[in-house]
This record gives C-alpha cells, structure tokens and sequence, in this order.
C-alpha cells in the first residue's frame, strides 16, 4: 500500500495558516474499517471548527478598519475641522463661515422709478400764412432770446394789402367827418351819417387784418430757449402748418415717471428726489415734485408724477432715459446686512447668527433694499455676527469657526489641514 498523505492549510486575515495533516491510504481503504470511518469524521469536525475561527477572526479585522469605528481614535472630523466636539458617531465638524457684525447706517424710505426727462418749454415752430423764405435769423443748435426774429417770409404782397387798407381807412375817416358836419347843418339825414360811420368801421377792421398778416410773415421766438434743426432754407415756399423747426428750453427740465397705485398715499407735491441717468454716470441731480396727475393710468394701475430738475450746465437733454429715486421720508438709522447673508425659504427669509461658536437659524422681517443691502425690521440685534457665506453647510446648531479668526494648521508628516469647504481629510496610508 502506497503512504500518502494529504495537506490541507487555512490562511487566516492576520497572514498565519493552520495545517492539518492525515494519511490518505487511511483515507481511502478505511472505508471498509469502522475504526478508520472514525477517524474520517473526527478530521472533518475539526476542520469546521477550524473554518469558524477564521472566519471570525477575519471579520473582526473587517470591522475594526471601519471609520468611526468603537475603540478607533479620529482625529478629524466628518468636516474636515480638527479638534470638533465628541459625538456619539464620533467628532462634530465645525464649519468654517464668513461672517459680519450686523450694524445701522442711514437709510431714507425711498421708492425708485425709470422715466424721460421733457424740456420745461418745448413748441416746434410753423407759419400761419404760406409764403416764400426769405431769411433764417438763427444758428441751428444755439441759443435765442425770447422775441427773436427766427425765419422770415416774403412781406411784399402783406405790405401791398396793408398800405391798401391804409388808404382806405384814410378815405372813410374823412367822408365820416363830413357827415358829421352835414348831418348837424341838416342836410343828410341820420341813416347816411351811420352808413359814413360804418364805413369807418369796416376800413379800421381792414387795415388791422392786413397788418397782422403782414406780421405773420415774421416767426419770432415765443421764450428763450436753444433752437433745434430746421427743415428748410432761403428761397423754400411754404405753406400753413408746414414744421419748420423746433424751440427748447432745456434749464430746469421736467422728469415724468410713474410709480404703483399702491404709493398713492406717501406721494405729495413737493419731495425732494435724485435722477440718475446711464449716459452720465457717477453723476445725479436733485428735483423736486411739482404736479400728480389726479388720473390714475388704467392701463398699468400707475400714478404719473411730474418732477422739476435744474440743469444749469445743460448736460441734460431732453428725450433722456432717467432713473429716480424719490424721498418720501427722512432718512432714518436703521439695521442693515448684505444680500447674500439672507437665506430664503418659501415666502421667509433666514439668517444664521453666530452664538457661542454655533449656528442660529433665525427668521427675519425685511425692510426695503438698496444698493446690495437690505434693511431688517425684526430678528437681529445690532453687534451681532451673521454668516454672510458657508450657509449652504449649515445646520441650526452645527459648530461653525468664522473664517476671519480660524487658524489652519500646517502639515506635519502624514496628516493633512482641514479644507475651508468643509471636505473630508485626506486617510492616512495604510501600513
């Protein structure tokens, strides 16, 4: 019979082995030997028992290597800041934020509206009578004085009319002073002596009328102002009604603007208000209300209001697109934050206070806005900390450290600083 014997090895997780050996000839031919079917069983018994106790051991060594794990130290938090408080699942991570000191600034009610600044005085000039040009009095684009000869028509047929009326009116003053005399010696009667003063009448009317048309052949400037364009040139006809060319005055302008119904009532004549306008930046002017349109625009459900601004450099021009800011109370101290510390939820408004290196989720009333800042009615106290940046990460309660005073360690060996976005530390190396 040939000596065999077989090897059977167990590797367990911690790298050892366990080996059992048996003679394979026993093996084979006790299966004929009730002593040997003995021997078979009891060497199979115990490589179960063998296999159990690997199998154990190896997922102990499994769960201890977890993070987090009981009896494991961690020296970083799920946050990645270092030193955090103790949990039950293990560290607290504190959150690394931004963060300011809520405090007041002045800040007047306002309500701010777009609108077009109009000239106090605007007429584009016509003729009334038709006629031919015969001189412009002006320089396009310049100034003129109120009663300045502008365009001038062809006077000759006007005068022709008018030293015709003249003439009449000469002849009917006289043939009236005669009947007069004739009618007190009696020698025309009284119905003749009215037909002389009617006659006087009627010549008077005339002359007047042909000195008005002649008039009319001159267009003068009816205020001071800066004359636009003209559309026409010596030796051009004309007729009644025909655009000629237009007259502003641009010193001070009017700006009309609307604002909502709902502002009806803190809209009054006489508040004061800023223009600014895109094509001069960095400047304003300051107006004041003069006129309320007591019509309500049906169309936009708007309140149109008209404001006076002085322009006595001339920068302005009429036809400008303006941005108004209208005061309609003074300016007052009041608790203001920036934009982007408010956290909104639904119709709410939070923010996260700093209380004792933690994060207060806190609800707030607003006030208006302005340039980037919003003012608080109620929820924050002057002096306080708000997170202006981090509120994504923050839970009401979580540690927070604010960025201006948090200190971040410099690498030593192996370990690794916490991330200011709250990632998790690199894991060490295995060994």
């Amino acid at each position: 019979m040939v000596d065999v014997r077989w090897e059977v090895a167990w590797r367990l997780g911690c790298g050892r082995r366990i080996i059992f050996c048996f003679d394979a000839s026993e093996a084979v031919f006790g299966l004929l030997s009730p002593t040997m079917n003995k021997s078979i069983v009891a060497v199979i018994a115990v490589l179960g028992v063998a296999l159990a106790a690997g199998g154990g051991y190896w997922l102990g060594q499994q769960r201890s290597a977890l993070p987090g794990a009981p009896g494991k130290a961690t020296q970083t938090g799920a946050g990645g800041s270092p030193g955090g408080e103790k949990g039950p699942g293990g560290p607290v991570p504190s959150v690394i934020v931004e963060a300011i000191t809520a405090t007041t600034a002045p800040m007047p009610e306002t309500i701010t509206a777009v609108g077009s600044l109009r000239s106090d005085e605007s007429v584009t000039l016509r003729p009334e009578v038709a006629g031919r040009v015969v001189a412009i009095g002006f320089q396009e684009g310049r100034p003129v004085v109120k009663g300045t000869t502008l365009v001038k028509l062809d006077p000759a047929v006007n005068e022709a009319e008018a030293q015709q009326a003249k003439a009449n009116l000469t002849l009917a003053r006289a043939k009236m002073e005669r009947a007069i005399d004739l009618q007190k010696q009696g020698f025309i009667s009284g119905q003749a002596r009215d037909e002389a003063e009617n006659n006087l009448r009627l010549a008077e009317a005339a002359t007047a009328l042909s000195a008005a048309r002649l008039a009319k052949t001159e267009i003068r400037a009816p205020f001071s102002g800066v004359i636009g364009l003209r559309s026409v040139s010596v030796g051009d006809y004309v007729k009644e009604g025909q655009d000629m060319v237009n007259l502003e005055s641009i010193d001070p302008l009017k700006v009309d603007f609307r604002v909502p119904e709902v502002y009806l009532k803190q809209v009054q004549v006489g508040q004061t208000l800023k223009v600014s306008l895109d094509a001069l930046p960095g400047r304003s002017y300051e107006g004041s209300v003069f006129a309320i349109n007591p019509l309500v625009d049906a169309a936009g459900r708007a309140i149109v209001i008209r404001a006076v601004v002085r322009n006595a450099d001339t920068a302005l021009r009429p036809g400008m697109f303006a941005r108004v800011r209208l005061l309609t109370k003074d300016e007052r101290e009041a608790l203001v934050l920036p934009e982007q510390a408010l956290v909104p939820q639904g119709e709410e408004q939070f923010v996260f206070r700093v209380l004792d290196g933690k994060a207060a989720r806190t609800k707030v009333e607003l006030g208006q806005r302005r340039d980037g800042r919003v003012e608080i009615i109620k929820g924050v106290a002057p002096g306080e900390l708000i997170v202006t940046a981090g509120q994504l990460k923050l839970r009401d309660g979580m540690s927070v450290t604010v960025a201006a005073a948090a200190k971040v360690a410099a690498p030593k060996g192996d370990e690794t600083p916490a991330k200011a976005d709250g990632g998790s530390p690199r894991p060490a190396p295995k060994s």
